[in-house]
């Protein structure tokens, strides 16, 4: 009787399409076990009525998962798939990331609603109402265009292009992430695809990553066959950089990547103030081989921000934080 491998997942059509790509890759390198996914409803998805940033942390996307990954009852489960970006950078001591895998299109994009004739972010008239759970986006658009206005916009992916049809909503356009877009075979909504100056995108976005025990050896045998060694790279950088500034969900760090054949990585990053009035940017570039030097150069790069003022707009956002509890 072939071994089966039990692939957590969270509920939603793109989560799932997520864990099927994962199950697809980990079944073409071991044709002889089954990879069985299974899915489970976490408080982000239940809440869908207040903004990200609300919640403090990224663990809303994760916990009720992790509680199978030590389950030993018959619904425990041997690894979840995550978007990497919604992944805390701290995860609890018995956790680990066993792989990343190849990373799709990590750009945020504009969707317009389709009765609208604008193309990009330049051609939308004044007053318009951009929908975006993201703090990030929100920050850095802010700062480029004050003269929208910002509304939250929750739910799946459907939900909020459901959303934006409405208009009773209210909504001229989305901000999204491509890779969700292009996984779930909606990349035709797509209006433009966004990128520096315009807004930076999350650490990790695009990338898959999968979460086991951290004492489990086989299952990660078994990752270390799919790991994507350029994104690992990349993603550890980004994700460094992110822990080194102690930036969750709610801080608008945005980043922009790109690693050479010759695994010289470039990093450009930006710590924006919620009002978009104040930035901190940053640029490194290096050749990075091992994971350790990936760590290493997102902590220097999270220096060079600080260096530009970063630290001066994170304590100001940490204390509106507590002075609005």
């Amino acid at each position: 009787m072939s071994k089966t491998i039990r692939i957590g997942s969270r509920t939603s059509k793109l989560a799932v399409v997520q864990a099927e790509i994962v199950a697809a890759t980990l079944k073409a390198q071991f044709p002889d076990y089954n990879f069985e996914i299974v899915t489970k409803t976490t408080l982000g998805d239940n809440v869908q009525n207040k903004a990200l940033y609300s919640f403090g942390g990224k663990s809303l996307w994760t916990s009720e998962l992790e509680e199978l990954l030590v389950s030993t009852e018959p619904e425990s489960i041997d690894m979840i798939v995550h978007s990497l970006k919604d992944v805390p950078t701290n995860l609890p001591d018995e956790f680990k990331i066993g792989a990343i895998l190849d990373r799709a299109d990590p750009r945020d994009v504009l969707v317009v609603r389709s009765d609208l004739v604008y193309k990009s972010l330049s051609e939308l008239p004044p007053e318009s109402v951009i929908g975006t759970s993201s703090v990030r986006r929100t920050a850095q658009l802010r700062r480029r265009y004050p003269q929208f206005q910002f509304k939250v916009v929750r739910g799946n992916i459907n939900t909020r292009l459901a959303k934006l049809e409405d208009p009773e909503q209210g909504y001229t356009c989305l901000i999204l992430a491509a890779a969700g877009l292009l996984r779930i075979d909606l990349g035709d909504k797509i209006t433009q695809y966004l990128s520096s100056p315009d807004v930076l995108y999350a650490v990790g976005q695009g990338a898959l990553g999968v979460e086991i025990n951290k004492d489990d050896e086989f299952t990660q045998t078994l990752l270390d066959k799919v790991r994507d060694m350029p994104t690992t790279l990349v993603c550890t950088a980004e994700r460094s950089l992110s822990k080194s500034l102690e930036s969750g969900c709610s801080v608008p760090l945005g980043v922009q990547s790109i690693i050479s054949p010759d695994s010289v990585v470039t990093i450009e990053a930006c710590i924006t103030s919620v009002d978009g009035k104040e930035v901190a940017m940053g640029k490194l570039r290096r050749t990075v081989k091992t994971e350790e030097e990936a760590e290493a150069f997102g902590e220097d790069l999270a220096q060079l921000l600080i260096s530009q003022g970063a630290g001066t707009i994170l304590e100001k956002i940490n204390y509106d934080k507590l002075t609005e509890n």
